[in-house]
């Protein structure tokens, strides 16, 4: 899992029907410890994520199976949780 900030949103009137009604967002992985920017991550959406929130993202089989017995779906991250804070002991 990463942390990331939501940077914007993807919309796609065309997608694999296993997508449809899915809400894809891009987002920016960082280091908690710096904030130094990393990857650019386009994610699924099922909690209700929106831009300028911290989000926790999984990917692989768990971003398959994020949504129950779904284990088809063509997606390779998923938003899986809003983070409220984080505590850091340095």
């Amino acid at each position: 899992m990463v942390l990331a900030k939501v940077i914007g949103s993807v919309w796609a009137t065309k997608k694999e029907e296993a997508l449809s009604g899915s809400k894809l967002l891009i987002t920016r992985v960082f280091e908690p410890d710096t904030s130094k920017e990393l990857d650019i991550i386009v994610a699924c959406d099922y909690i209700g994520a929106g831009i300028g929130d911290i989000v926790i993202i999984t990917s692989g089989s768990g971003a398959r199976n994020a949504q129950g017995d779904k284990d088809m779906l063509p997606i390779d991250a998923v938003i899986v949780g809003i983070v409220d804070q984080v505590d850091l002991n340095k």
